[in-house]
């Protein structure tokens, strides 16, 4: 069947367009141990418009590994940052759920913080504002920082002042000698973007005002591996992280972890509560979370090398489910089109004449293709009307 195609791609596989070094991105230790290779796909967030249709598309190497000394799960970054992000598709407000997560992490952070009109927020990774403008609606001054200018725009124009640049150490400076150092900083899913990461950490702890707090959150790479959650891979995030990484990581750079929360979102979470180590003291919460990673494994080699044949056997039994609907005359649409659906969809093989479109609610995606297999993408009054026997979600993270 055409449309299913294990592993199938449209367009070249290049070697990419940065040396991807084979060396620890933190600790700089060969790296020697697979997690997994889930083959060559093209960025998950590059939706084609129907005048790229007939072009040609990168597809870059999409392998993780794990480095033996840190326990950091890491992508080669075959891909530049600015690549990716200096025109990104996804637009974080939305996602109703998000939104919702967001205003409440903004109500518990100005009661815990005690934030004021004197205080400041900073945002790294702000997208189009969907978190700070919470904090502006307050009185409480905010700032982001997100290097996709068209994304920065929207938070701009929403009210939330925001530059367009990379985040790193020499960023940081740059705001700290204007008089800027943040009471709340805040970094919720952009360090696994992250391909300088000690850069990016170092940067962190200039800018936190000596009695600040610095909130994280990171999809945690045991929920990522017990559940199989092999679609949240993918060339964007260049690291995947576990407790016993993030410790060395923040601690290498003076910082500790205080707390830390589990959350839902993205398949499992952790919002990490940072302070600098200067008379802070690690949590009881980290520990117990260290614990559950080293009794699944998670401290040695043999934790890692079992997940690879399981992902294997969950994408035959995707595709044994798809062409049974397809033999028993089923209708199938998409609902959603995030940069994680491309990974699915690219992995199993998926084409048009198996999943015909999916919807999004997001504008920027209509008329547009999915990257590789060449889906389209449509507004949500589209499966209304279609009345499809199944509809596959998607993002089923949120």
């Amino acid at each position: 069947m055409s449309g299913l195609l294990p592993g199938g791609g449209v367009g070249e596989i290049r070697a990419g367009v940065v040396d991807a070094a084979h060396a620890c991105r933190f600790c700089q230790s060969p790296l020697r141990l697979e997690l997994i290779d889930l083959g060559a796909s093209p960025l998950c967030e590059r939706f084609l418009r129907p005048d790229q249709l007939d072009e040609m598309e990168p597809f870059y190497p999409l392998r993780v590994e794990v480095c033996e000394v840190c326990l950091l799960a890491q992508l080669p970054a075959y891909v530049t940052p600015e690549a990716i992000f200096l025109e990104y598709a996804y637009f974080s407000s939305y996602s109703d759920s998000w939104l919702a997560h967001s205003a409440q992490f903004a109500d518990d952070m100005v009661l815990r913080c005690g934030l004021t009109a004197s205080s400041l927020v900073v945002e790294v990774g702000s997208n189009d504002g969907y978190l700070l403008r919470y904090f502006v609606a307050r009185g409480i001054p905010a700032l982001g920082i997100d290097p996709a200018i068209n994304v920065a725009q929207v938070a701009q124009a929403k009210g939330v002042p925001t530059m367009a640049r990379f985040f790193g150490r020499e960023l940081a400076e740059e705001l700290v000698r204007s008089g800027r150092r943040a009471d709340l900083l805040v970094g919720n899913n952009v360090l696994a973007q992250v391909p300088d990461i000690n850069d990016f950490v170092g940067g962190l702890t200039v800018l936190l005002a000596d009695n600040g707090l610095l909130t994280i959150e990171v999809p945690h790479l045991l929920r990522l591996m017990e559940e199989n959650q092999f679609d949240t891979i993918y060339h964007e995030h260049f690291s995947y992280f576990s407790m016993l990484a993030l410790r060395r990581i923040f601690g290498k750079h003076g910082l500790t972890i205080v707390d830390v929360d589990r959350l839902p979102t993205h398949g499992g979470s952790l919002r990490l509560h940072i302070r600098h180590a200067a008379g802070a003291a690690e949590g009881q919460h980290v520990l117990k979370i260290v614990n559950e990673e080293l009794r699944s494994g998670m401290g040695d080699a043999s934790g890692y090398q079992a997940f690879a044949a399981r992902v294997s056997q969950l994408r035959r039994d995707v595709l044994v489910f798809l062409i049974e609907q397809q033999r028993m005359g089923r209708s199938i649409a998409g609902y959603g089109a995030p940069g994680k659906a491309n990974t699915l969809l690219n992995y199993c093989g998926v084409r048009p004449d198996v999943l015909p479109f999916t919807v999004d609610r997001n504008p920027y995606k209509h008329g547009r293709f999915t990257p590789g297999t060449r889906i389209p993408i449509h507004a949500p009054e589209v499966l209304a009307r279609a009345r499809p026997d199944l509809v596959w979600i998607l993002p089923w993270n949120l």
